[in-house]
């Protein structure tokens, strides 16, 4: 058929920004405040448990500006070939689930081990079934074909 529609075999990598999560900023935040709420009614003496609950307040609130503060990140995962964060390269990428939660763990090229977490408020629905389609797509590939020599 000379006149049909040439299909390309190659998928469309799929490109996911990471960014810091509200709700983590907010939870490290009220792990601050319940830290120090746990600290006041202790049998701390006055002098010291007033003090230790404002450090309390004041490091749960530092790690939620922190984390607030960490720059986005632009992750590309083809279906075939080794995925990149920010265009730099990737070695032994592997991705766990946790319900809505989607975990990374991969190896700088310096061989520095490195996380990032995708929260649910970070990575809606339909990018994590993206997602979790491509990482399939991926393991097909690498596991070759099905087929007796």
């Amino acid at each position: 058929m000379p006149h049909s529609t040439r299909w390309s075999s190659a998928s469309v990598p799929c490109r996911l920004e990471w960014r810091p999560s509200a709700w983590l900023a907010a939870a490290l935040a009220m792990l601050g405040v319940l830290a120090a709420s746990a600290v006041v009614p202790s049998d701390l003496p006055p002098g010291i448990a007033l003090p230790l609950a404002a450090v309390a307040c004041g490091y749960g609130g530092w790690l939620a500006r922190r984390e607030l503060r960490r720059p986005s990140r632009q992750w590309v995962v083809p279906a075939v070939g080794e995925p990149s964060l920010d265009g730099e390269a990737m070695a032994d990428v592997e991705v766990r689930w946790r319900g809505p939660m989607a975990f990374l763990a991969w190896r700088d090229p310096r061989g520095r081990q490195r996380r990032l977490h995708w929260w649910p408020d970070t990575l809606p629905r339909a990018r994590r079934r993206e997602l979790r389609l491509v990482l399939q797509l991926r393991a097909a590939t690498r596991a070759g074909t099905s087929m007796a020599p």
